[in-house]
Formats: structure tokens, sequence, C-alpha cells
């Protein structure tokens, strides 16, 4: 939003602009604001009033009034000008977008999460997930109705006019490791496979030697043992 004008020529005027009048006309359907251009008049819509609904003008203008108006539409090359009482939004939908951040208040609290006013023409949502890093059973035990909070902008769509917030702006919190104990180191299915080949090795070596003397058991054995534990190794369990 700019700046009140101080340069009354409809050259200068945007969208937004504020501007002090007063009223010249009260009609069925609205008002004509003298806003002291050389140009035109402003013209102010019922609608445009308040944002509650306004059944009868003269129920809140009268000729000679003063009013402050901004600027919703200028035609600068037929010279019209549309005005509105209702002051516009901090934030406008073109220039919300992620990753922005914003201080905002919390207006409203819901199972699912926050509505957080951040001065746009409605509240965005911090979902219950986006409320603080970790698990949050419930909204009241983070927040509270009317807290500010800052937050930031994860999400914007303009034809729903939806704004989605998230209140994670800091870093996690490291997750402390218990080192008191040393970390337990699994074995591998072939390492198993092996003790167990090896334990089968042990238990026939204690048995009496039913082979002819002179025989290279050795060898046998370690080959007799590889091919079990490959053998338990595929085995599927």
């Amino acid at each position: 939003m700019t700046e009140e004008a101080t340069a009354l020529t409809i050259n200068d005027l945007e969208p937004g602009t504020k501007l002090k009048g007063s009223v010249k006309q009260v009609q069925l359907a609205g008002a004509i604001i003298d806003v002291d251009l050389r140009e035109c008049d402003a013209v102010l819509h019922i609608s445009q009033i308040r944002r509650k609904r306004v059944n009868n003008v003269q129920d809140f203008l009268e000729v000679g009034q003063n009013v402050t108006v901004w600027v919703l539409n200028v035609d600068k090359d037929n010279a019209r000008l549309n005005v509105s009482m209702i002051k516009p939004p901090d934030v406008s939908w073109d220039t919300l977008a992620a990753g922005q951040l914003y201080e905002g208040k919390v207006v409203r609290i819901e199972k699912f999460g926050v509505f957080v006013d951040i001065g746009a023409e409605r509240p965005g949502l911090v979902h219950i997930s986006e409320l603080a890093h970790g698990y949050v059973k419930s909204p009241e035990d983070v927040v509270e109705k009317g807290q500010s909070i800052e937050v930031k902008v994860v999400g914007v769509n303009k034809k729903k006019r939806q704004i989605d917030l998230s209140a994670k702006i800091g870093e996690p919190e490291p997750t402390v490791a218990d080192s008191s104990e040393p970390e337990e180191v699994l074995p591998t299915a072939m390492a198993l496979a092996m003790q167990r080949a090896l334990a089968d090795s042990d238990e026939e070596a204690a048995q009496p030697d039913k082979g002819s003397k002179g025989q290279p058991k050795d060898r046998n054995k370690q080959d007799e043992i590889l091919r079990r534990a490959l053998e338990r190794h595929q085995e599927k369990p």
C-alpha cells in the first residue's frame, strides 16, 4: 500500500493509494467523493463503505462529511476513479510468496491447527504438524489465542484464497545419542552361518575319529565348514 497522495493528479494514483476527501453527493448505490483531483471526482460504491452489508448509504454518509478512502482502480485514459473506505490489507495476494517471514497474531485455534493474521486479506493456516518440531498433541500445548508468533509462508493458493504457514522457523533440536553403552553390532547372515558350521565342526571333533590314520583331516574339516556355512547362508528363513 502506498503513502497518502500529495500530488493530486490522476496520473499519480495507483491502486492502494490513500486519499483524503469529502462527500459531494449521496446516492442509492453509493456516493461521489471529492478528492481534490483536477480531472474527476471519485466513485464510492455502497459495497465499499464497510465490510459488513450496508442497506442505506445515508446511515453512514452525508454531504460534506470528511472521509478517508483508498484507490481501488483508476482509468487514467477516461479519467475515472473508484475508491473504497475499507482499508486494503497490508499484504496483498500479488506480493505473497513461499519463504516469506511474518510476525502474526493467532486469531483462531482448531484441533487441526491455528489461524494466524499476518496482515493479508484473510488469516493463514498453521497446520498442527507445522506448529513445532516434534509431535504436538494439541495446538493449545504450543500457542494461545492472541499470541504473536513468527511464521513462514509455505504455500499460497490465490484461486482458493488460502495461505499455508509454518511456525517451524528455527533448526530442529538435535537428537542426543546415548553413548553410555557401546552400540551392538549385529552379525550378518553369512557370519551366523559360519558360527553354526564351526559349532557343528567342534561337536564332531569331540567324537572319536573313525577315519583311517594319516589322512589330511584338517584340510577336509575346513572345506566341510565352508560348505556348511554356504548352505546355511542360502537357506531361506
